[in-house]
């Protein structure tokens, strides 16, 4: 009887933890606001994160993300993969071959990080994590690009298909998504 592998997906998922970092007590956009109204300076300060937008309007915390997308000096255009697709749609990426934009409504999100694995042939073969920040409500879009990374030279090293894993998270382990694809690396995009 031969034994499978664990599928330590989950596990490589996880974001790393910093030793003493404690995550703050959840304030709403509203208390924010409210806090130190005296303070002019502060005031604009915070009316630049977007304390008191139309986009904070009310509501649970809500982080919507739009697309993510590959970007190379040797592609003709971005790949790019809407995220407002269906589960059903986006489940099919799996099967078809760095950055992300998102919005974020009502609330402030805290601690919003990427984790991805690339993984060949079951193996995990790379692994990132971007810390994309703290973000206040506000109706215009945020985008991240993530640094550049080179793919293994030689032929053989690097053309194949690659099944990867992405995942947005928050400081309060909120998964804000969670979905697989896949790209095949050859000679020519």
């Amino acid at each position: 009887m031969s034994a499978h592998p664990k599928d330590n997906t989950e596990d490589d998922l996880a974001p790393t933890e910093t030793q003493g970092y404690k995550v703050g007590q959840s304030k709403t956009v509203a208390e924010l606001a409210a806090l130190d109204q005296e303070d002019e300076s502060l005031q604009r300060w915070k009316a630049s994160l977007g304390l008191g937008g139309k986009a904070g309007a009310g509501g649970s915390k809500k982080v919507i993300l739009k697309t993510l997308f590959l970007s190379s000096p040797t592609l003709s255009k971005d790949i790019t993969i809407d995220l407002t697709q269906s589960p059903t749609e986006l489940a099919k990426l799996k099967k078809e071959p760095l950055g992300i934009t998102f919005t974020v409504e009502n609330e402030i999100v805290s601690g919003l990080r990427f984790l991805q694995v690339v993984k060949r042939t079951g193996i995990a073969v790379d692994k990132t994590e971007a810390m994309l920040g703290s973000y206040g409500p506000q109706e215009a879009h945020y985008t991240k690009v993530f640094a550049s990374e080179e793919s293994p030279s030689g032929m053989l090293a690097r053309s194949g298909t690659y099944s990867v894993r992405s995942r947005v998270m928050d400081d309060d382990k909120h998964i804000w998504l969670d979905f697989e694809w896949g790209f095949k690396l050859g000679k020519e995009w």
